[in-house]
C-alpha cells in the first residue's frame, strides 16, 4: 500500500497517476475531502491537524507521500502546516512506513548561487522560516533512523491543469486569456522552473527506489533556465498571442502589498526575481539517467493542447 497524504493537489494528482502506471495499484489517497485519480484508488477522509485521524489513514501503509498544501497565508502556514508534518511522521513511524517529503525551495537563499541539495536554510521571511522548520523536522527524523525517510524538492512550478504558481499566474494565465502577461521585478534573470508532471513522475521514482532514501534530492528540471523575456517569447508563440508584457517593479509590488493580500504574501519571495535563480538537479539525473526531462516548448504545447477552442 502507498499512501498519498493531501491527496487533492496538482502535484498529488500526478503523482496518483504515475504510482498507477509504473508501480502499484493498491494506492490510498487521504485528504479532507478525497477523489479518485485511478478506478481502484481507496479513499480516506482524514484531516491531518488531528492526529488520530492521521494515524488511521497512515495505518498498513508501506510508502507515505506528503504533498499536503495550504494557501498561501502566513499565518495559516505558521499554525497549521508543522502541526500536519508531525502528526504525518508520527503515523509513519507507528506504522512502519518509508517517507516521502515534497518540498519547496522557500528556506534557500535568495541570491545568485547555484542551489545545490547542500544550500544552506536561509530564509528570508516568515513562510520561509515554516518550510525550513518542516524540512529540519524531515532531517531529524531521517537521522533518528526508525524508519527510511527521504525529501525531495522542486523550484518554482508552471504546469498544466490546476498548477498553482506566480509563473502560471502573471504569464502563462494570461497569455491563454488572450491578456498581456506581468512579469515580477526584472525579465533578464535566468529562472528553473519544474514542471508539475515532471515533479511527480520523479517523487514515485523516489519512493520506489530503496537507495533513494535517507537523502535530500532536488526534483529534475530542464536545464535551459530561460529569462522572462524568453519563457513569454515562447509561450505566446505556442499560444498563438503577441509577445508582449508588462515588467512590475519590486517598488510597485511592495506598494500593492500594502491593499492586496494576495501580493503582500508572495513579498519575501521577490529578491529572488531581481537576480538569476538557478536550482541544481544534476544528482537526481546521476541516479536516474533514463528519466526524461519535459523541455519547456514541450511543457507549453502540452498547456496549449488543453486550451478550450477558440
Amino acid at each position: 500500500m502507498q499512501t498519498i497524504l493531501g491527496a487533492t493537489g496538482q502535484i498529488a494528482v500526478e503523482l496518483a497517476r504515475e504510482l498507477r502506471r509504473h508501480h502499484t495499484s493498491d494506492l490510498r489517497l487521504v485528504s479532507r475531502n478525497p477523489r479518485k485519480v485511478n478506478d481502484t484508488d481507496e479513499l480516506v477522509s482524514a484531516n491531518l491537524l488531528d492526529a488520530q485521524q492521521t494515524a488511521a489513514a497512515v495505518q498498513g501503509s508501506d510508502v507515505v507521500y506528503f504533498t499536503a498544501g495550504l494557501p498561501p497565508d502566513t499565518a495559516l502556514w505558521e499554525a497549521q502546516f508543522p502541526t500536519m508534518l508531525r502528526n504525518a511522521l508520527d503515523a509513519s513511524r507507528a506504522a512502519g512506513a518509508k517517507f516521502v517529503y515534497f518540498d519547496n525551495t522557500y528556506m534557500y537563499p535568495q541570491d545568485d548561487r547555484v542551489l545545490t541539495e547542500d544550500a544552506p536554510f536561509e530564509p528570508n521571511g516568515r513562510k520561509g522560516r515554516v518550510r525550513a522548520e518542516m524540512a529540519n523536522m524531515v532531517l531529524e527524523e531521517m537521522a533518528r533512523g526508525d524508519i527510511p525517510v527521504l525529501i525531495g524538492r522542486a523550484p518554482e512550478f508552471y504546469g498544466p491543469g490546476k498548477t498553482q504558481s506566480f509563473t502560471n499566474a502573471l504569464v502563462i494565465d494570461p497569455l491563454k486569456q488572450g491578456q498581456k502577461p506581468r512579469v515580477p521585478v526584472r525579465d533578464d534573470t535566468r529562472r528553473t522552473l519544474i514542471w508539475t508532471p515532471d515533479a511527480s513522475r520523479a517523487l514515485a521514482a523516489l519512493g520506489n527506489a530503496p537507495d533513494a532514501f535517507g537523502q535530500t534530492w532536488h526534483l529534475p528540471c530542464d536545464d535551459d533556465r530561460p529569462t522572462y523575456q524568453a519563457l513569454v517569447a515562447q509561450a505566446a508563440e505556442v499560444f498563438g498571442r503577441p509577445p508582449a508584457y508588462t515588467v512590475i517593479s519590486r517598488f510597485a509590488m511592495t506598494l500593492a502589498g500594502l491593499f492586496k493580500k494576495e501580493v503582500r504574501e508572495i513579498r519575501e519571495l521577490l529578491p529572488r526575481y531581481h537576480q538569476d535563480n538557478l536550482f541544481d538537479s544534476s544528482k537526481f539525473k546521476r541516479r536516474f539517467p533514463d528519466f526524461v526531462v519535459t523541455p519547456y516548448s514541450e511543457g507549453l504545447r502540452l498547456i496549449q493542447q488543453q486550451m478550450p477552442a477558440a
